[in-house]
């Protein structure tokens, strides 16, 4: 009889590190040893994951717990009353990434906003040191479930509670800010308490933005080529966005003035979707089956603007749209221009965030100043 050995967490730990190698997310031996050492299960006893039939849960303890934490996927592990996620611990790769941009070292200060299930965390403790890694998040009840974990690792770096867009002022200044939320515009206190010279990695709109911080509190840098979106940062652990239903209904049965538009790309496909969350951050974007069509909805909780957008022949597709805003027409030009210019990956294009705020998209000889 053959029996095939259940491998143990350190085997699958240092899998999931070679296939990190393989697949270029990590790319220096530092970042590959410390996903191989930090041990994601300490941080993720009970967690979420999408699958095609829905969510399913994961405990420790069930038969597919342990090879589940180490799957190349993000884990959920925080619900409020309605069951959206509040919290989750990022797919490796992308938090990789993400990581290798930050452009770390042993002894270089860090402050990390949003600091979710800790493992993260933990990872750039090992690499800069614990007494040089500071972290920030909004939800009290995170951090006094995730301390603990990381005094088991054997970290202890410095964890406040609070709005993370304001920073960690009396901490300040670092080497570097990495953001494991996402926000729409980078905020000032984040440029103001990072060294000149050093950098900020977050997700903005649909991106992953990798930026250097200059003496005049500007800031410069380019996307990575990876999407991902983020739970957004919030002020208070209490301020969760309008319900997905809610969209979904007013989007459904949202009455308004229609047209025909040209519409030679797919409105959802990568290229369209970061654009649109980096003009209109705010905007909710959906897909909808109308009587049988599809159909893309954009929304803006903000001030109640919409557009649904139904393909039809020849390059056309039907419009209907409300609302103060004609949210089309504001995305329109970015995405002829990404059609023209040969449809490129977000890594084409650079961001400037001016001393003032202003912020500055940049491919070729093309320039967009962003809304605020």
């Amino acid at each position: 009889m053959t029996t095939t050995a259940t491998p143990s967490a350190g085997d699958l730990r240092l899998v999931m590190a070679d296939k990190l190698v393989a697949d270029g997310a990590v790319q220096s031996p530092e970042w590959h040893r410390a996903f191989a050492k930090v041990p994601r299960e300490l941080f993720v006893p009970e967690f979420s994951v999408r699958t095609r039939e829905g969510l399913r849960t994961y405990r420790e303890g069930d038969p597919d717990w342990l090879t589940t934490v180490y799957r190349d996927v993000s884990l959920l592990t925080q619900f409020d009353a309605s069951g959206t996620a509040t919290s989750s611990s990022t797919q490796p790769s992308l938090m990789a990434r993400m990581l290798e941009a930050l452009d770390v070292s042993p002894g270089k200060t860090v402050c990390e906003v949003g600091a979710g299930t800790f493992y993260q965390l933990a990872l750039l403790c090992l690499i800069c040191g614990t007494e040089n890694v500071t972290a920030i998040d909004v939800d009290g009840d995170l951090i006094e479930a995730g301390i603990p974990r990381l005094q088991r690792a054997g970290y202890s770096p410095t964890v406040l509670v609070g709005d993370g867009t304001q920073g960690c002022p009396d901490r300040a200044p670092f080497d570097a800010l990495l953001a494991a939320c996402g926000v729409g515009r980078i905020p000032r206190p984040w440029r103001e308490q990072v060294r000149p010279g050093g950098r900020i990695v977050a997700n903005l709109g649909c991106g992953i933005v990798r930026l250097t911080v200059e003496e005049d509190l500007s800031a410069r840098g380019s996307f990575l080529p990876d999407l991902a979106t983020f739970m957004n940062a919030r002020a208070t652990a209490e301020a969760i966005s309008t319900r997905a239903g809610w969209y979904t209904s007013t989007l459904v049965h949202a009455e308004g003035k229609t047209r025909t538009v040209p519409l030679t790309v797919d409105p959802a496909s990568d290229g369209p979707r970061f654009l649109g969350s980096l003009v209109q951050p705010n905007v909710v974007e959906l897909s909808l089956d109308l009587d049988g069509r599809h159909t893309h909805g954009i929304i803006d909780p903000t001030d109640g603007s919409w557009a649904r957008l139904t393909p039809a022949d020849s390059g056309t597709a039907h419009l209907d749209h409300g609302g103060p805003r004609d949210l089309w027409a504001e995305r329109a030009p970015l995405l002829s221009h990404w059609s023209l210019g040969g449809q490129p990956s977000p890594d084409a294009y650079d961001l400037t965030v001016h001393p003032d705020g202003r912020h500055e998209l940049t491919t070729g000889d093309t320039h967009w100043n962003l809304p605020e």
